[in-house]
Order: C-alpha cells, then sequence, then structure tokens
C-alpha cells in the first residue's frame, strides 16, 4: 500500500509538472488577437498589462496598457483586439500582487523584471516572423570568455556565427558586426530580449543579409558577466549596473579593442572598416557614438538606436548643442569619422523617446556640417519593440 501510495503521489506530481490549471494561455487567435486566461477563482480583481496595443498612441513614452480581466467559473479571461505581428511582453496583476502566467513557460528578463512574452506573426514578413525561431538553417549562439587588460578582468560575451560556419571544409571569412546592450542590460540582452540569433537567421536565410558573425559584449565595466554568471553571485541587477561594482579601470570604448582583438584572433574575419559594423540601443548607442569618435575609419557601418548620446567633459544644464560647441576637440573627432567615408551611419530613434532632443540636436548639427547620414524615426519611446526593428533594418543595410 505504501509503494502504491508513493507510485500515484509520484504520477500526480509528475502530471501537475505538465498541466496548468488545464487553461490555455496565452492563446493566439486565428484573426491575430490573444486570449489571456488565468485561473484564480477567489480573486476578487485580476489584470493584464502589456504591449499590445494596436497602436501606440500620441504622446505615450511606451506600449504598456492594463485590461481588466473577466472572470467566469473561475476562469479570468480577457481578449486583445487583432494584433500586428510582434514580439509581446506581458504579466498579470491579482488583487494588487504581480504575477507571471503560470501557463507560459516562454519569458524574458529585462534587468531585473522577468515578463511572460507571445508570439503573434500574420503574414511571412511581418515583425513576429523575424523574431520566431522559423524552419530555416540555424547559426550558433555561444557565450565565450575573453581577457580584457584594459579593464583589468576576464569577461563575457555572445558571439552569433551564422549557420555553416563549422561545416567541415568552410574557410569563408565573414564579416563582424558589433551589437552593444543598453543600461542595465547585459550580454544575454541582445540574444535573449532582442531576438538577435532568430532575426539574422530568418534574413540570412531570405538573402536580405550577408552571412555574418555578431558579436554582443558586456557593456558593463565593473561586472565580467550576466548577473549569477560570475564570481559576484546573486546580486540584484540594477538600473545602473554599468558601475555597479565601481567605476572599472577604463571606459567600455577604451576596452573595446580588446573585443575586437580576441574576436579577430579566434574567429575567421574579414577585416577592415568595409568589413566591421557596430550599433547600440541606448547606452550602448553612446558607447556606438563614443567608441567610432575615438577609432575613426575603424567602423564602416554606424548604427546609433535610441543614443545615450553625450560630449565628454559635459556642463550640466546645458544642451547636447551647446556642448558640442563648447567642445571642439571632440566636434574634431566626429568630423574624422565622417571623413572616413563610413559606408552607412544609421540613427533610429522613437518618437517620443525621452532621449529625442539629443538625437534631434546631434542631427542638426550634422546637417549644419553637410554630413550624410540615414534617419529612421519610429512611434512609442524607449522600448525593445522599436530597437528589435532597428536591429532587423539595420542588418540589411551592411557589409553590401
Amino acid at each position: 500500500m505504501a509503494v502504491l501510495c508513493l507510485a500515484a503521489g509520484s504520477a500526480f506530481a509528475q502530471q501537475q509538472l505538465f498541466q496548468n490549471n488545464n487553461v490555455k494561455s496565452p492563446e493566439v487567435n486565428p484573426d491575430g488577437s490573444v486570449t489571456f486566461r488565468l485561473v484564480a477563482p477567489k480573486a476578487v480583481k485580476v489584470t493584464v498589462s502589456g504591449d499590445f496595443l494596436t497602436a501606440i498612441p500620441e504622446g505615450a513614452t511606451d506600449a504598456t496598457t492594463t485590461a481588466e480581466m473577466v472572470e467566469k467559473d473561475g476562469v479570468w479571461e480577457y481578449t486583445t483586439t487583432p494584433l500586428p505581428g510582434e514580439l509581446y511582453s506581458y504579466s498579470f496583476n491579482v488583487d494588487g500582487v504581480r504575477m507571471l502566467d503560470p501557463s507560459n513557460v516562454y519569458m524574458n528578463r529585462d534587468i531585473a523584471t522577468y515578463t511572460n512574452i507571445v508570439l503573434v506573426t500574420r503574414q511571412k514578413d511581418d515583425p513576429g516572423y523575424y523574431y520566431s525561431a522559423n524552419d530555416v538553417p540555424h547559426g550558433s549562439v555561444a557565450k565565450v570568455w575573453y581577457s580584457s587588460p584594459t579593464l583589468g578582468m576576464t569577461r563575457r560575451m555572445t558571439v552569433y556565427t551564422p549557420a555553416g560556419y563549422y561545416d567541415a571544409g568552410n574557410k569563408t571569412k565573414y564579416p563582424v558586426l558589433y551589437v552593444c546592450h543598453g543600461t542595465g542590460g547585459d550580454e544575454n540582452a541582445w540574444s535573449e530580449l532582442g531576438r538577435a540569433a532568430q532575426i539574422l537567421d530568418n534574413l540570412i536565410a531570405e538573402g536580405k543579409a550577408k552571412p555574418m558573425i555578431v558579436v554582443m559584449p558586456n557593456g558593463n565595466v565593473s561586472c565580467e558577466a550576466a548577473p549569477g554568471e560570475w564570481s559576484a553571485g546573486q546580486y540584484v541587477p540594477a538600473m545602473g549596473s554599468s558601475n555597479q561594482f565601481g567605476p572599472g579601470k577604463a571606459t567600455i570604448p577604451e576596452a573595446f579593442p580588446d573585443v575586437m582583438k580576441y574576436i579577430e584572433s579566434n574567429y575567421r574575419v574579414l577585416k577592415g572598416a568595409a568589413n566591421t559594423g557596430i550599433c547600440g540601443l541606448s547606452m550602448g548607442g553612446g558607447h556606438t557614438f563614443q567608441t567610432t569618435n575615438m577609432y575613426p575609419g575603424k567602423f564602416g557601418y554606424v548604427g546609433i538606436f535610441s543614443g545615450a548620446i553625450s560630449i565628454p567633459n559635459s556642463e550640466r544644464g546645458k544642451s547636447f548643442s551647446e556642448n558640442l560647441a563648447a567642445n571642439t576637440e571632440y566636434a574634431g573627432k566626429i568630423r574624422s569619422v565622417f571623413a572616413a567615408k563610413p559606408q552607412l551611419y544609421y540613427i533610429a530613434m522613437g518618437k517620443t523617446d525621452f532621449l529625442y532632443a539629443s538625437t534631434e540636436q546631434y542631427r542638426g548639427w550634422l546637417d549644419a556640417q553637410g554630413y550624410k547620414y540615414e534617419y529612421r524615426e519610429t512611434p512609442g519611446g524607449h522600448i525593445w519593440r522599436n530597437w528589435r526593428l532597428y536591429l532587423t533594418e539595420f542588418a540589411q543595410k551592411v557589409f553590401k
């Protein structure tokens, strides 16, 4: 009897692992709408919050909305309107307590917060398609440790190599795109939140992007790797994680040659500006801005996404334009970048992004100098929904 009870208990436990209250959530419906469900028979009020708006309203700084769910027989439910193809994030709130969807194992970490995700794709060329793992040849994603003498530590970065890179007999050399994350992020941000591998797999398979190596370094000067994946233990990541453990021995732009040296020594890389690109979002856009200005002519393709761009030794209270005008030496560095004639200088920004003003002023300065650049403006603010789109577009423009 004891053995039978133990077996029954074990079977019940196993069953619980594979059944989440017998509800399907989220459910993507044929018309592109999404139904969220939660079993909470004793709850008084349940809401779902996420970036599942069909359009981003004028003046919104992000794309998050909250909707009240309706209860029937203990199951709370909400169905969106038909949505454009996209990757959406969401979470529930039950009587004032935020919680994840117990029926959905798919989630992402953004700094110190987890949210569930759901992919919607309506047609083959919509964003949701490019963010999905489709039936195409897949590249490899590796977590690589390298020595950074400039920062005085061994650090980790994520490296994507295109499909076929490791095939026997393949001696092809590839161009390299360095992709930088934003504040609070790490070397996992672009591969997980940004869907970089899926984007590149799909674009390369369709011939819309050249096969390339994509390098996603950690942009936090005092951290070796993502939270919980180095000797600092299970600390709580924060927005200011770029210097969470101190200011570091150098800046990321100063240490960037360490990253490039490792890649060029350990991968089959095509060298030279025509085969080297760099881009980044927010803080990573600032790192892109600073790195290219520090090493003019090194990068033939430059992408600044919602860039946190700034001028060294800026005076508080003064605008980007005023600080740039006051620092003629740094303006000269930017002139050197354009004197080297980059193949593409791409700037992208959300219309309601809180960093909009500095980018607008920088563009005004570039226009006054007659420098050529490409500008992309999208609805919404400082959000991954924009940054994934920018990478998808930028990857199709480089190395061609």
